[in-house]
C-alpha cells in the first residue's frame, strides 16, 4: 500500500546539490489501471498502482534495461523526465523534490510517504511547500503523461 501526500512548490530549498538525487523517465503503458516502465539512474523498474489518489495498491517489479527500451516505444503519451531530490524532513520522512524537464518544464512537485492514514493528518508541510494537490487529478504522473 501506497500512502503519500502530494504539494506544489512554493519555493526551491537552499543547497539542493547537497541532497541524494535520480535522474528519472517514465512513461505508462496503461493509465486506468496504471502500469508503469521507470528507469531511475541505472535502474529499472515495472509499477502497477491501483485506484485512488492518496492511499492505493502498489506493486514495484525489476526490469532489465533491455526490457525498458523494448516497452518505451509502447508507451501511451509522452516519456516523463525529471530530477527527484531526496529532502530528508525527519527521522522518518523524506520529502521527494520532482523538478521536471522537457514539455512539462517548470512543474514542480513535491511528495511525502507515510505509514498510515492517520500519520497523513498530523504532518505539517513545511514552508517551501505550496498548496496540497493530493486530491487533485490533474498533478498525477499518470494524467501528466497525457498532456
Amino acid at each position: 500500500m501506497e500512502i503519500e501526500r502530494k504539494f506544489l512548490v512554493k519555493n526551491l530549498p537552499d543547497n539542493l546539490e547537497n541532497y541524494e538525487q535520480k535522474h528519472i523517465s517514465q512513461g505508462y503503458l496503461c493509465t486506468n489501471p496504471v502500469v508503469r516502465i521507470r528507469r531511475s539512474n541505472d535502474e529499472y523498474f515495472l509499477t502497477y498502482k491501483g485506484k485512488g489518489l492518496m492511499a492505493r495498491e502498489e506493486h514495484e517489479f525489476p526490469l532489465s534495461a533491455e526490457a525498458f527500451e523494448h516497452m518505451l516505444p509502447k508507451i501511451d503519451g509522452i516519456l516523463i523526465d525529471k530530477i527527484r531530490y531526496l529532502i530528508p524532513l525527519d527521522e522518518t520522512h523524506t520529502a521527494e523534490l520532482d523538478i521536471f524537464q522537457g514539455v512539462l518544464e517548470p512543474l514542480r512537485l513535491v511528495e511525502v510517504e507515510f505509514a498510515s492514514l492517520e500519520e497523513t493528518e498530523s504532518f505539517v508541510a513545511p514552508d517551501w511547500f505550496g498548496d496540497d494537490v493530493t486530491n487533485a487529478k490533474d498533478y498525477h504522473n499518470s494524467n501528466l503523461s497525457q498532456r
